[in-house]
């Protein structure tokens, strides 16, 4: 059975002017960590929160742990932890006066399913009498995730856990996730950061709506079509707009310190004939090289396709 399962999800918003989800469909096998990998307004929200029984869909069903999120909110309540991205938490209650009210709602104790939660716990201990408002975000953030987990959840619910952490705290966050994933716990986590999405165990790339692909890292970067050029240049604006106008170019994009290029599958991919063209613009220490695609890469190819299509 699997952990979660969307057929056709669809959710509109200002009766039924905005389309927020667009026939969603894909399950998420237990004990697997699944990623929603997309931009703000892009559906993740919606979606996490018709899982979590907090809107109804329009149309589609759904189920968590078995459960159907329309008919057994009640249940699917009892069996999962969420935690949303903004900080929800008792902002004037303690540490410890969260975590065991938590504990209470869910008929449960600190110290029944401390095994649990011991070793995030054991960072934010030392904290545990400062008032959750006054915690810094990293230690908000393993707080909130404790008290998602003291009842013992089957499912987990993650929306951009890490959204306005510091980098050390988003590390740290996922080195949790790895070990919650040893015990059983099916998650299901989103995210704008690419680098997250390569250490979930599938991921789903959404926009507007709409699941472009759905498949493990691994299999998404693979189905990134033909050549990727990184170029470099003395001058990065110009050379920017220089690429762009190249008449082999399908897309080129800002990436760190250098241009992504990929090119239209019948224009000529020789980087002398490349060189040659910025040269004879002006541009000065160029550096061109082929590299394999990430899944950003991927994510803006499948994005201009569906752009072009409509």
């Amino acid at each position: 059975m699997s952990a979660i399962t969307l057929d056709n999800i669809t959710k509109t918003y200002n009766k039924g002017k905005v389309l927020a989800v667009d026939k969603a469909t894909f399950d998420v096998a237990e004990g697997e960590t699944f990623g929603l990998i997309g931009p703000d307004g892009a559906g993740k929200t919606s979606i996490f929160r018709v899982l979590t029984t907090l809107l109804l869909p329009d149309g589609g069903s759904a189920t968590v742990a078995g459960f159907d999120v329309v008919k057994d909110y009640e249940k699917i309540r009892n069996c999962i932890g969420y935690m949303p991205g903004r900080f929800s938490l008792y902002q004037d209650l303690t540490v410890e006066e969260n975590l065991n009210f938590f504990a209470t709602i869910f008929n449960t104790t600190v110290k029944e399913n401390y095994k649990l939660i011991e070793e995030i716990y054991v960072q934010i201990e030392p904290f545990k009498t400062r008032r959750a408002g006054k915690l810094s975000g990293g230690m908000k953030q393993k707080l909130a995730l404790c008290c998602a987990l003291i009842h013992k959840p089957r499912v987990l619910f993650l929306d951009e856990p890490t959204t306005g952490v510091d980098a050390v705290s988003r590390v740290e966050f996922w080195d949790m996730l790895k070990r919650l994933k040893h015990q059983g716990i099916s998650i299901l986590v989103s995210t704008p950061y690419m680098d997250e999405a390569a250490l979930c165990d599938r991921i789903a790339l959404i926009e507007g709506g709409k699941l472009l692909s759905i498949a493990s890292p691994a299999d998404t970067i693979k189905k990134y079509p033909g050549k990727l050029f990184a170029v470099k240049a003395a001058n990065m604006h110009q050379l920017l707009k220089d690429l762009r106008s190249y008449e082999g170019t399908h897309s080129c994009f800002t990436f760190g310190d250098a241009m992504h290029v990929s090119f239209k599958q019948d224009a000529n991919t020789d980087v002398s004939k490349l060189t040659g063209y910025l040269t004879a613009k002006g541009h000065k220490e160029l550096e061109i090289a082929e590299i394999p695609a990430g899944i950003e890469d991927y994510f803006i190819r499948i994005t201009e396709k569906e752009i072009a299509e409509k």
